[in-house]
């Protein structure tokens, strides 16, 4: 069967940052009075970030109420938002472009979903201008489905969007083992993961996918 819709992680992905995602959540942390290491944000890069801000706050024994979530969240929103509109470290990573136009000269429609709100997503397909490019055609954030990764329902919303009702249709492609559990839930034929971001390759196959690669620039020839 052939595929219809691709669809890719954004940070570690389609978008380098130079990690900063994890900085981000050290600095929004230590704003309300709390230290973190790197080493315990680096696992939790795909999740829905309140989810991961609630998973680091109950790692470090730390008393919480929703409230208190949604203010790291707001920091953290924030901090991430300035950067991705004016860094210069932020860029595509290397062959992300031409990927999605070689994929969408076949006719596969592109989207990116992302444990950001889509409030950061948007900065960043702003700031590429990947959608008057003509090279996106979707873009979903975590906080607009019910719950975010490793639940399938950003993939199911984007097919939804797309017309498509058979996850055999839809490849997914991430950095993260959640991005993998994700693609793995939805039922999608291919699972590729990429070894450009938060994962090593020996964590990333203890999750199985169906493709492990070291650049995007393989992913054409596995979704022919």
């Amino acid at each position: 069967m052939s595929i219809r819709l691709a669809v890719f992680d954004m940070a570690g992905t389609t978008v380098a940052d130079d990690n900063h995602v994890a900085h981000a959540f050290q600095e929004a942390f230590r704003k309300n009075g709390i230290g973190i290491e790197l080493e315990a944000a680096n696992p939790l890069m795909g999740y829905h970030k309140p989810l991961a801000i609630q998973m680091l706050l109950e790692q470090q024994g730390v008393e919480f109420d929703e409230e208190f979530i949604n203010q790291i969240h707001d920091d953290f929103e924030d901090e991430m938002i300035d950067f991705y509109e004016y860094d210069s470290a932020v860029k595509p990573i290397s062959g992300a472009e031409d990927v999605f136009e070689k994929l969408k000269e076949r006719g596969i429609r592109i989207a990116l979903n992302t444990g950001f709100s889509k409030s950061i997503a948007d900065t960043i397909i702003h700031r590429f201008q990947w959608k008057e490019k003509g090279l996106v055609d979707d873009v979903i954030g975590s906080n607009e489905v019910e719950k975010g990764r490793p639940f399938p329902y950003m993939i199911g919303k984007l097919m939804e969007r797309a017309g498509i009702n058979d996850p055999a249709e839809v490849a997914k492609i991430g950095d993260t083992t959640v991005d993998i559990e994700e693609g793995l839930n939805a039922g999608c034929t291919y699972v590729v993961a990429v070894t450009t971001g938060a994962c090593d390759r020996e964590e990333l196959e203890k999750m199985h996918p169906t493709h492990i690669v070291n650049d995007l620039s393989e992913i054409p020839a596995i979704l022919q």
